[in-house]
């Protein structure tokens, strides 16, 4: 049933009625409201619909008391709508009468319709129009409009009445997006229609139409069978995520050392790796890589890489270079061709501050340093090819010593090539001078300060790689 409501309580911010755009933001209502825009369960004060959509509160009303009629909102106390799940069976077997309807109504129509067909072509034409310029909303207009107009012509009540009762107003609004990718068609479809009833020609008209709807229903049947396809996929993905997301150790206290990270996959499940190991006596692992390619792929390669390297350096060993070639020979052996990854491996003694690492292929990671009021940046840089490009790939190893206060930051692509909108990228040279400007920041301030210079370098524009950012701070009483 209909709330009851004093027009004190309406919102003023609305499209008036019968204004321009009243149509157009009543169908966007209907669209979204099909499309899933709330969730099931949710409930919505009636003042957030209407300030969301700038309607006023009784076309809000009339659109929910249809959405109540196929069973997809409950009206509750408080001026309050409740959304429930679609019935894809309910709205197949409206389709199925909506066909029969519209073909007795065809037959009917061309007696009045022959020769007079202009207001059905100009709605055609403006299907048309909405189509190339991608207004869904203006099209489903006019889309509702072709059909209403045969159906009033045809002077049958009967007929209108069920057309009613089964909300195929409504339900063609809410169908339009799901049969986009048919669009053409289902837009062109409508000429033979046109054409028929211009002759006069009942018979022909009303398969036509029946044909349209039923071609309709078939595109409907499809994009639920893609939906419930893409559903699965989405869960599957969601537990990859979990899955990937374990790969990642927990918050780790490395004696003598402040460490933070940040990392955001592209997609739900990424190829950029980071990794801590407690390795025998006083020393840890730190590990960060950046595999080639994004998803899926990227992910099964990033897994591979880190148990290949877990299961070499937790062997007591002395040969750092000749451990990163046994790990370059398991992921060569175990990846196809176009898969790589780069990798930043380093092994840091809690007792003499010595870091000591392999740069197979990745950015090179910078140590910051501060001296006598000024900033000295370290590049350790690549001593050897990506790991897994080449069969036999040998490697080079360094050391650096560290110092209290010193700062190792390490990162992945997704932070220099972040792009802006003319196609710039951040680059190497704005986080070295960023860098410039920290001094005494903790880990944690460090990343949040590299984030938001990149966010607004970037000016919001769309992330373009997965990103991956550690910082690691000597202690100041590191011993």
């Amino acid at each position: 049933m209909l709330a009851t409501y004093h027009r004190s309580e309406a919102n003023s911010a609305i499209v008036s009625k019968g204004g321009p755009g009243f149509s157009l933001a009543r169908t966007r209502f209907i669209r979204e409201l099909f499309g899933g825009r709330y969730r099931p369960g949710q409930s919505v004060q009636l003042s957030e619909l209407e300030s969301q959509y700038k309607l006023d509160r009784h076309t809000v009303l009339e659109v929910l008391a249809d959405f109540e009629t196929v069973g997809m909102v409950t009206l509750a106390g408080k001026f309050r709508a409740v959304f429930h799940l679609p019935k894809p069976k309910e709205m197949l077997e409206a389709y199925e009468i909506r066909a029969a309807l519209e073909e007795v109504g065809g037959r009917a129509a061309a007696r009045v319709l022959k020769g007079n067909t202009a207001e059905l072509q100009r709605h055609l034409d403006a299907m048309r129009v909405a189509f190339r310029r991608r207004d869904l909303d203006s099209l489903v207009e006019h889309d509702v409009a072709f059909h209403r107009t045969i159906l009033l012509a045809s002077g049958n009540e009967v007929l209108l009445r069920v057309w009613r009762s089964l909300a195929v107003e409504l339900r063609i609004r809410g169908a339009i997006e799901r049969v986009a990718k048919e669009l053409p068609e289902v837009v062109e479809a409508h000429q033979p229609i046109v054409d028929a009833l211009y002759r006069g020609q009942g018979r022909e008209a009303g398969l036509l139409l029946r044909n349209h709807v039923e071609t309709m229903l078939e595109f409907i049947r499809r994009a639920d069978s893609d939906s419930s396809i893409r559903m699965t996929l989405r869960r599957d993905m969601e537990i990859a995520r979990d899955v990937q997301e374990a790969f990642f150790p927990p918050t780790i206290s490395i004696p003598g050392l402040s460490c933070k990270t940040f990392y955001k996959p592209l997609q739900s499940i990424g190829g950029d790796y980071y990794d801590f190991l407690q390795l025998w006596g006083d020393r840890w692992g730190i590990a960060i890589g950046d595999v080639s390619g994004k998803g899926i792929g990227a992910a099964l390669l990033m897994a591979s890489l880190q148990a290949s390297l877990r299961s070499q350096a937790l062997h007591a060993h002395s040969d750092l270079a000749g451990l990163i070639g046994d790990v370059d020979q398991l992921v060569y052996a175990a990846s196809p061709d176009h898969l790589f990854a780069s990798l930043f491996y380093a092994e840091y003694d809690t007792t003499s501050r010595m870091l000591r690492y392999v740069n197979a292929g990745h950015n090179s990671p910078l140590v910051v340093r501060w001296k006598d009021g000024q900033c000295k940046l370290s590049r350790l840089k690549a001593g050897g090819n990506p790991i897994g490009i080449l069969k036999g790939s040998t490697f080079e190893s360094s050391a650096i010593q560290l110092q209290p206060g010193d700062m190792l930051v390490a990162y992945t692509d997704g932070i220099t090539e972040a792009e802006n909108a003319q196609g710039e990228q951040w680059g190497c040279r704005r986080l070295e001078n960023l860098l410039r400007t920290c001094r005494d920041s903790n880990p944690e301030k460090m990343i949040r300060s590299i984030l938001e210079e990149i966010e607004q370098f970037t000016s919001g524009a769309a992330q373009r790689d997965d990103v991956t950012l550690m910082v690691i701070r000597v202690k100041e009483d590191a011993n």
